[in-house]
């Protein structure tokens, strides 16, 4: 079963270096129109990451994994606000490790929350709230999977 929801999606590739994330990693991009998806999405993959998605992504489970992937119609395809759709290379599918709600969060350290894909995909991931426009947020993207992937969290 596959559910198609309103989100961007990179796979992290190159971009993982730069805290040692696994480059198989992908991020989901959540957010309603003109919330930075797309954007966040480029700067990305500026950094070295591969659009799977944009705009629109099914998801399936597949062993116990959540995987995103481009509907056929967009597969490829990115939209650049100011100066169109382009086509870039991109990968067919990604084991998503972590979901971005595109909004100012709501606290310094906030408590740990999951993204709960809709139903029939029985699987969670980690969920950040962070405001897709300020200059850092690509790093902390990565640094997030990284600290997810690897246990890198500590309290205070």
């Amino acid at each position: 079963m596959a559910a198609n929801v309103h989100a961007s999606c990179v796979r992290l590739d190159r971009a993982a270096a730069l805290f040692g994330a696994p480059r198989a990693a992908a991020v989901l991009l959540l957010g309603r129109s003109g919330s930075g998806k797309s954007d966040l999405a480029l700067r990305l993959i500026q950094a070295g990451a591969t659009l799977v998605s944009d705009d629109r992504t099914d998801l399936l489970v597949e062993n116990n994994h959540l995987i995103a992937r481009a509907p056929a119609n967009i597969r490829g395809l990115l939209e650049v606000r100011g100066m169109g759709i382009v086509a870039l290379p991109a990968a067919a599918k990604a084991r998503v490790a972590l979901a971005v709600a595109l909004e100012r969060p709501k606290s310094r350290l906030p408590a740990p929350e999951f993204y709960t894909p809709p139903p029939g995909l029985p699987v969670r991931v980690p969920l950040l709230r962070l405001a897709p426009f300020e200059a850092s947020t690509p790093a902390r993207i990565v640094l997030a999977v990284a600290a997810f992937e690897q246990g890198l969290f500590r309290e205070c």
